[in-house]
Formats: C-alpha cells, sequence, structure tokens
C-alpha cells in the first residue's frame, strides 16, 4: 500500500476568508484583506489572466444562474466544500470529508455516478479536466492553487466542449502577479494535516507561479485515512496584444474506503465499518481484509495563448494529461490508465448593437481499464476477468451572438453540434461495441438590464449528455466466491433535456457591504436519464436509461453582505439555499422521488467582524428526509439533520490564523448513502458524516 510507505507530514494549510455567495465584494479595507493578494486584468479585459471584477462582468452577461467564488478569502481550503460549501444551486456531499471523493453536482448531474464523477465538466484555467468519455477523479482538483472558481449552471455553460447536463465549474490558476509567496500550515481532529508553499514573481512581460501542497488525514472513520501531493506551476508571458500561459500540474492522491453500513449503526457506531461486528454481512464484507481503496496519479500539461484587440479576439488552447488510477470497491479492482489530448479555439467580436462568438472543441482518450478479482482475506489482485480497450472522441462546433435591441435589453441565442464517439472492446473475449451519437444544442435567452443594481434573465435551452465507460463497462464479482465474475458492455443512450430558468440578480446599493443576491427558478425534463444502482452491499451493478421520463426542478438563492454597527466593525453574513424536487414521470416508479438528491439544502454563516478579527457561526440544513431508493421506502431515508459550527480568524499584516470547529453537537448522521432501485435500512448502504471536529491553521506571505 502507498498510503503505508509513505512519510507524515505534521503540517496543513490555511487560506483566507469570506467566498460571498453572490456576486463577490472587494475588499473594504487593509485590516480584512492578507498582503500580497491582487488579481491582474481590467473590467472588460479578454485575456487569460482576468480580474474578479471582470469575471463577474462577464457572468452578468449569460442570461442564466451562475457563481462566481472566491477560494482564496476563506478560513480553510482542505476540502472543495470549504471552497463551495455557500454556492447555492452546487450541492456537495461529503463522503469522508478528507481528499476523498464527495458528490458534487448541478441540479442533479451525476449525483448517481459514483465512483467516478460525471455530470459537469470541470475546467482548469479554461481548459476541460475531464476525460473525453465525460469522467473525472474530484480528487484531482486543488482548490487552494485557485484564485477564482467560476460556476456556469446547467445549460448555461460557455465551454464549447461542455456537453453536460449540470454545467461547467472553472479553476482559475493563481498567476505571479497574484502573489509573491505564501506558506500554509493547518492541523486539526482525527489527523487533518495539511502543509502548502507557493509563490511567485514577476520580471517584466513574465509572470511565473508555483504551489506544492500536501494532505494527510487518519480519518474520522477506521479504514478511512488518506494522503494527497499536488504540484500546480504556470509561467505566463503578456504584451498589449498577446498572452500565452503555461500549465503544469500533478497530482497524486491515496485513500481507503470505510464503505457503507446499515443504518442503525449510524446512531451505535459511526466510526466503525463492515467488518468489525460477527454478523453474516460483516464477515462477508470485512473491509479491513478486503482493503477497498482508490489511488489515483495524474500529470497535465497545458497552454493557452489569446491575441487580438478589443474588439476581436482570438484563443486557442491544447492540453494532454495522463490518468493512472486504480479503484478498489472491496470485490473487484479496476485499473484504468488514460491519455487524454483536447484542444480549443474560440473567436469574439462586437459591433454596437451585436456581439458575437465561434467555438471549436476536440478531445480524445485511449484508455486500457482491467477488472480483477480480489482476495477477501488480503485484498490483492487476483484472476483478471476483463481487459477492455476503451477510445472516447469528442467533436464540438458553436455559434453565438447576443442582440442588444434595444436599452438595456439583450437577446442571446447560442447553437452548439457535437459528434460523440464511444468504442469499447473487451480484448479477453473479443466482444466490442461502438456507440456513435450526433446531436445538436440549442439556447436562446433574453437579458433585461433594468437597472445598475438589478438584472432579470431567462432561457429555454436544450441538453444532452453521453454516458462515461463506467456506466459503459461493467463488472460483478460473488461476494462469497471470486472465482465467479462477469462482465458487461452496456448500450446506453444519450439523455437529454429541455429546460426552462427564469431569475434574477442585483445588489442593494454599491458598497462593499451591501447585500448581494440572486434566484433562479427552473425546470427541466428529460429523457432516457441514466440512472445507477447499486447491490445490496452499497457496490454498483450497472447503470440504464430510464425510458419514462423524469423531471428535474428547482429553486437556487443565495444572499450575502454585511450589517454596519460601528465603524471599523459590522456583521457578515451569507446564505445559500437549494431546493431541488426530481421526480419519475412514469413508468415503475412513476410519482417516486429520485433517490440521492436532497430536497432542502441550506448553508449559512453569521460573523462579526471588528478590526483584523471575524467570529461566529455557521450551520448545515439538511431540512427533510432524502430517499435513497427509487422505491422511496418508507425507513431506508437519509435522515434530516442540522449540523452547528464556528470560525474565528484574525488578520494582521503579512500574518494570519483561524480556528474552526464543525459539528459541534456531534450529531450522528448520514452525510451520504448509495442509491438503489429499491433498499432496506439492514442494507449497507449509509455513509457516516464525521463528528466533531476542529481545526486550526495559520498563513504567512512573504
Amino acid at each position: 500500500m502507498r498510503l503505508a510507505r509513505r512519510k507524515t507530514l505534521c503540517l496543513t494549510p490555511l487560506a483566507l476568508s469570506l467566498c460571498l455567495a453572490y456576486p463577490p465584494a472587494k475588499a473594504e479595507t487593509t485590516d480584512r484583506t492578507l498582503a500580497n493578494i491582487t488579481v491582474t486584468g481590467n473590467a472588460d479585459s479578454g485575456g487569460l489572466s482576468r480580474s474578479a471584477k471582470a469575471e463577474q462582468a462577464n457572468l452578468n452577461r449569460i442570461a442564466g444562474g451562475s457563481n462566481l467564488a472566491l477560494p482564496q478569502e476563506e478560513a480553510r481550503l482542505a476540502t472543495i466544500k470549504d471552497a463551495l460549501g455557500y454556492q447555492p444551486g452546487v450541492v456537495i456531499q461529503e463522503f469522508f470529508g478528507a481528499t476523498d471523493q464527495p458528490r458534487l453536482n448541478i441540479r442533479g448531474s451525476g449525483i448517481q455516478s459514483n465512483p467516478m464523477n460525471r455530470g459537469l465538466t470541470l475546467l482548469q484555467d479554461g481548459l476541460p479536466l475531464n476525460e473525453a468519455d465525460g469522467s473525472f477523479v474530484i480528487g484531482t482538483l486543488e482548490a487552494r492553487d485557485a484564485a477564482m472558481i467560476s460556476v456556469r449552471r446547467g445549460a448555461n455553460a460557455i465551454t464549447p466542449g461542455t456537453t453536460t447536463l449540470g454545467g461547467e465549474i472553472d479553476f482559475q490558476s493563481l498567476t505571479g502577479h497574484d502573489e509573491s509567496g505564501r506558506v500554509r500550515l493547518e492541523a486539526g481532529s482525527f489527523g487533518r494535516q495539511a502543509v502548502q508553499v507557493s509563490g511567485g514573481f514577476t520580471a517584466g512581460e513574465w509572470d511565473t507561479h508555483v504551489g506544492v501542497t500536501q494532505d494527510r488525514y487518519d480519518g474520522y472513520r477506521r479504514h478511512s485515512n488518506s494522503e494527497r501531493q499536488s504540484l500546480r506551476a504556470n509561467l505566463g508571458y503578456r504584451s498589449d496584444k498577446l498572452e500565452n500561459r503555461t500549465y503544469l500540474s500533478w497530482t497524486d492522491l491515496d485513500f481507503r474506503i470505510p464503505g457503507t453500513l446499515p443504518k442503525d449503526r449510524i446512531q451505535s457506531d459511526p466510526r466503525g465499518i463492515m467488518g468489525d461486528g460477527n454478523t453474516p454481512q460483516d464477515k462477508a464484507l470485512n473491509y479491513h481484509l478486503r482493503d477497498p481503496h482508490r489511488q489515483t496519479s495524474q500529470l497535465r500539461l497545458a497552454n493557452r495563448t489569446t491575441w487580438g484587440d478589443g474588439d476581436t479576439r482570438h484563443e486557442l488552447g491544447i492540453y494532454a494529461q495522463n490518468t493512472d488510477d486504480e479503484f478498489a470497491n472491496g470485490l473487484y479492482a479496476t485499473q484504468t490508465d488514460s491519455r487524454t489530448l483536447g484542444g480549443q479555439w474560440l473567436s469574439t467580436g462586437r459591433t454596437e448593437v451585436l456581439d458575437w462568438r465561434l467555438g471549436a472543441a476536440f478531445s480524445n482518450s485511449d484508455m486500457t481499464r482491467d477488472l480483477h478479482s480480489t482476495d477477501p482475506k488480503t485484498g490483492k489482485a487476483l484472476k483478471r476477468f476483463g481487459h477492455f480497450d476503451l477510445d472516447a472522441t469528442n467533436s464540438n462546433l458553436s455559434a453565438g451572438a447576443d442582440w442588444h435591441f434595444a436599452r438595456d435589453w439583450t437577446l442571446i441565442g447560442d447553437l452548439k453540434w457535437s459528434s460523440v464517439k464511444r468504442d469499447a472492446r473487451n480484448l479477453d473475449s473479443g466482444a466490442s461495441l461502438a456507440q456513435h451519437w450526433q446531436y445538436t444544442t440549442p439556447r436562446l435567452g433574453a437579458l433585461w438590464q433594468w437597472s445598475p443594481d438589478l438584472r432579470i434573465f431567462a432561457n429555454l435551452s436544450r441538453s444532452q449528455e453521453a454516458p462515461t465507460y463506467w456506466e459503459i463497462v461493467n463488472g460483478s464479482v460473488a461476494a462469497g466466491n471470486p472465482a465467479t465474475t462477469s462482465t458487461e458492455l452496456t448500450r446506453l443512450r444519450v439523455q437529454k433535456a429541455r429546460t426552462l430558468e427564469i431569475g434574477a440578480s442585483g445588489n442593494f446599493g454599491q458598497q462593499a457591504d451591501d447585500p448581494r443576491w440572486q434566484a433562479t427558478i427552473y425546470r427541466s425534463e428529460l429523457t432516457d436519464e441514466l440512472i445507477s444502482t447499486t447491490d445490496a452491499n452499497g457496490i454498483k451493478v450497472g447503470t440504464f436509461n430510464y425510458r419514462d421520463g423524469t423531471r428535474h426542478q428547482g429553486v437556487e438563492l443565495g444572499l450575502a453582505g454585511a450589517w454596519r454597527v460601528t465603524t471599523g466593525s459590522a456583521f457578515e453574513y451569507r446564505l445559500a439555499y437549494t431546493y431541488s424536487d426530481f421526480r419519475f414521470k412514469g413508468g415503475e416508479y412513476a410519482g417516486n422521488r429520485i433517490a440521492g438528491i436532497p430536497r432542502h439544502l441550506l448553508d449559512a454563516e453569521l460573523r462579526y467582524r471588528y478590526q483584523g478579527w471575524r467570529f461566529g457561526p455557521n450551520l448545515r440544513w439538511l431540512a427533510a428526509d432524502t430517499p435513497t431508493d427509487h422505491a422511496n421506502t418508507p425507513g431506508v431515508e437519509q435522515d434530516a439533520y442540522i449540523l452547528w459550527g464556528f470560525k474565528a480568524d484574525y488578520r494582521w499584516q503579512k500574518w494570519s490564523a483561524f480556528i474552526q470547529a464543525e459539528n459541534l453537537a456531534d450529531k450522528r448522521h448520514a452525510s451520504s448513502y448509495a442509491i438503489r432501485n429499491r433498499a432496506k435500512a439492514s442494507d449497507p448502504g449509509y455513509l457516516p458524516g464525521n463528528g466533531r471536529s476542529i481545526g486550526i491553521g495559520m498563513t504567512y506571505v512573504f
């Protein structure tokens, strides 16, 4: 095991605080902002090094829901939830609360896709991080090296290669213009440790930035330790009409999987795993012996160039990445080696009444995937029962225009054409499956800038998403007999959605502390939605298209700002509420809720700010029980819960420090679960959330 051979570190990172839900506010005084945090660019910059103000202006030109998060203002950046936890419409369900693979979804996209995520396009500096089949390992993201995170929800994605139902999330890197140097250290409950060292410098038209991070976490539950190392570096050149930037990233991720438990053990032994007891289930699924785990290493190189003047700009981006991924679920191990190449081209221009854009994108992943049964007493690989050659290719063309047909009114139209291939062959058996789809995704929207402080929008769109190889290639092993194996190549259809979205966003005043808000309502009618299910042991067994239609609809609300008490002091607040009503329209589960989607999810925080201090409580409220099976069986729901926390941080010149307490009441709850067609409470299907914990950290900027 790689984890056992590695040296441990006793330190961890810290970032800074306040990722306002919408839109981000500029720092008001120097006692609220850590030194040397700057962002380059101007309000209408079309270059690669955009300012937060320019990025927000770009998002405001989209006739739909979006978010802009500033992770460097957060007190802690140990997990993806730290960076995106207060963003309306972004639902994060943590598995083990560390450097593992939380469920991340927008509007129900890919909620059932674990262990490999799908349903969203993850972007690193505007270029896809996904493999060409649409899958990604979320643990390869590193929020500590991001200057900002831009989210375009649902059909509001603007990247030519994005054809997912959930939209896209773009992690935009810090550059040499943003900081000269930083050291972050962190420690916390359950063995959480991390350290980050980063730095950048500029020399005339050149700049560079490098960040190195290591995380280690023993875990709240038994058999849940994890470790991750990452390197992020970029080198840029910028002149009046041209900017070029090269990006290098490397991530090595390793974590043990504690697995699911029967529902009653959430209360009786939330830190336990299957194998602790003497029941037949414990003996059959002894995770101490079977050692389910994931080990992923990814190396990525990318380059972007943009050139032109203020009216017409062009951008060319290329990337290559190699991903080596081993996922062992306790019954069998899946080893995937993927080599991905991709590129995209964009051109934009503007006239007095018309803004236009053209784009093209291409990506290809050449993958090999081996399936091995594992020894139930040691977890070691045994018989290989699947040896697959997988080839995924995507070609996309896009065109769009914004017509400013009247004062304060804009009509927005986009059309994308996609050609998608998923070819698979089992080299052991000779079985093969070639799938090829072509489709168009149109979008029509309107934007009304009622006033400088209020924008109202609506759009009608069509979205389509092809399956990944985690849905197409399936294997199974009998729990009591590792010699009993089978594989299957599943023919699937593209899932499609027609969506109507209406919303507004604005602010009450132009000062940094004035309230900022957003509200979005959407309704999507889906056909052939990809539904994944697991067996009685919580292990995925397959995916199918639901033929009788499904409906996703919801409300996304965000509010952030501050109430000034005296000069230099104020109460800061932020709130993100997401309501999701996802149902089967017909067929076997007609009228039932689709399992896995929290109906009411609220994240809120209130802090008092005085000079360099900020402190106060926060909560996460899952306000209704959530079905864990599509049959909506009574008694097997994820129970509603409220988790209370507290944060305090202090900033002085180049130093900052924080303390963060989570789940103060030590509430025993299920943070996530396996999704089934039909379930029993006695099935091991629930993932206990972390108990009470405390984290501390400090940062020095130089």
